[in-house]
């Protein structure tokens, strides 16, 4: 990963391969943000005109290089898109939000694979903005280039590597705050590229079992205590749900529990992750055309399990639970079938109506083997249904509740980071949809609203009194077209920083 460092040298003097400044998009044109005063004075005073002349207007996402000034020992500047100017100029740095800074870095930081090293002079106006720029550049360089042959996989994406190192300008190595940002997306940046590790990963290579494997070994490295219930302590168990979606294939399912202690933490969260490492549809097989990707079906299960460790590594006054339901959901003569009956960790029997709709029955045990703890508040996160890929688009995920304020919570907290999300409503007319004449309920309801009905559903196996919330990243979690601003093609870590932040929130006692 990209290695960071705080620098207060002059832009002019620096060593590198690139200076990055922001432009933001005024009433009258390109305007140079604050951080790149010393470029801008090399050019007279006129940068904001070259810019203009090249076909810069400072909208978001934009980038535009050109030649440095003379004087300077970076031979090209790189200038990014802040988006429009804040109203208010004189508050200078202050008046660039996170995410601007952020999307600016990771497009910068994409642009220059291949680089040793850039400069980043982009509104500093403390460790907050530090940390956005941090976040964006370790995001914006990530590349998955693991099962690339040759020379090819030595230097990365598009034949490069990605960028080595990226100084910060404006922040002060010695300055404990300022450190402490870049420190914090650093940990939280890692863990999330890894669950776009462990997304983008052929499913040959990651089923139930290696996935298992794998937090175990991070268990270790970390201190995390961790069990893995394997296919026969899930049958002793009585894990109807994970059991029946994982029979049908021969790589056998796994509950996984990774548990975070803090030992002045007054407080416990419980994340919840589906983690179905391939989806076929099972006997329900999905048409030709929706199998391409499926291996993304473990994304929540990956934001889970990078969301416990990060929390870790920050060291969070808090306690948080990650359970992983794994399973691979194949067709075969031990598959589970339209019309068979399961019965699930709780006691509950559910009528399976249609095995695609596989998700929500190993959540439904996770999400009951975590009530049982009683946390503060469960989040379980998913790849759930279509329906919320068609009701909000590919780059916004779904949040439901069972308790309002904590869904406006959930949703600020993810907003607050950058993740775009919107609040959705959990009907209850639409709960007598999934009603059973052989089962306790059925895993479908009404088609209309399937993404609200699949929520009910959870619902049914949260534990009484206990908070929780839904979030449904069928739409953000895997970009099938090409990479914007931080986010690259491919696996993309959706719900990972909401959930490292909501264990903040909860650690400084602001969530409830």
């Amino acid at each position: 990963m990209t290695a960071l460092t705080l620098s207060t040298a002059a832009a002019q003097g620096l060593r590198a391969d690139a200076i990055v400044i922001g432009v933001a998009k005024g009433a009258q044109g390109p305007v140079v943000a604050p951080g790149a005063e010393a470029v801008d004075k090399a050019y007279d005073g006129k940068l904001a005109g070259v810019l203009e002349t090249l076909g810069a207007s400072g909208a978001e996402g934009e980038l535009t290089k050109l030649p440095a000034p003379a004087g300077f020992k970076a031979p090209l500047v790189v200038a990014v898109g802040l988006g429009a100017e804040p109203d208010d100029t004189d508050e200078g740095a202050a008046g660039y939000d996170a995410e601007a800074l952020r999307t600016a870095a990771g497009v910068a930081a994409r642009a220059l694979a291949g680089s040793k090293k850039a400069a980043f002079a982009l509104p500093v106006d403390g460790p907050g903005a530090l940390g956005a720029i941090g976040e964006g550049i370790l995001l914006g360089a990530y590349s998955f280039d693991a099962y690339k042959g040759g020379a090819q996989n030595a230097k990365g994406k598009n034949g490069k590597a990605p960028l080595a190192e990226a100084a910060l300008l404006g922040g002060k190595p010695r300055d404990a705050a300022h450190k402490g940002a870049l420190a914090r997306a650093v940990a939280v940046c890692e863990e999330l590229n890894r669950a776009r590790d462990l997304i983008n990963m052929p499913p040959n290579d990651l089923d139930p079992a290696a996935f298992a494997g794998i937090a175990q070994a991070a268990a270790k490295e970390h201190g995390l205590k961790v069990q893995v219930l394997d296919e026969k302590a899930l049958a002793k168990g009585g894990y109807g749900g994970i059991l029946g979606v994982g029979g049908g294939s021969a790589a056998t399912p796994r509950l996984v529990k990774l548990s975070y202690k803090h030992p002045k933490a007054e407080k416990h969260l419980a994340f919840v992750g589906k983690g179905i490492t391939y989806d076929s549809g099972g006997i329900s097989l999905k048409p030709a055309g929706h199998n391409e990707t499926m291996k993304c079906d473990m994304s929540g299960a990956a934001a889970v399990f990078a969301a416990v460790v990060a929390a870790a590594r920050l060291g969070l006054e808090v306690n948080v639970t990650g359970w992983l339901a794994l399973a691979e959901n194949m067709p075969s003569g031990s598959a589970v079938r339209p019309g068979d009956v399961l019965r699930m960790y709780s006691g509950k029997t559910v009528e399976v109506l249609n095995t695609d709709a596989e998700g929500r029955l190993v959540l439904a045990d996770a999400l009951w083997a975590a009530s049982q703890e009683e946390p503060d508040a469960i989040v379980d996160v998913a790849t759930l249904t279509g329906a919320m890929l068609l009701a909000l688009g590919t780059r916004t995920f779904a949040v439901m509740g069972n308790d309002d304020a904590f869904r406006t919570a959930v949703h600020e907290a993810a907003e607050e980071v950058g993740e775009p999300a919107w609040p959705m409503p959990l009907p209850e007319h639409l709960r007598k949809g999934m009603d059973s004449p052989v089962a306790d309920i059925a895993n479908m309801g009404e088609r209309a609203g399937g993404g609200l009905v699949a929520g009910l559903f959870l619902r049914e196996f949260v534990g009484e009194g206990i908070t929780w919330a839904h979030l449904d990243i069928a739409g953000p979690a895997f970009n099938e077209g090409g990479p914007f601003g931080y986010t690259p093609k491919g696996g993309t870590g959706s719900a990972v920083r909401t959930l490292v932040r909501l264990a903040e929130l909860t650690a400084e006692g602001d969530l409830g």
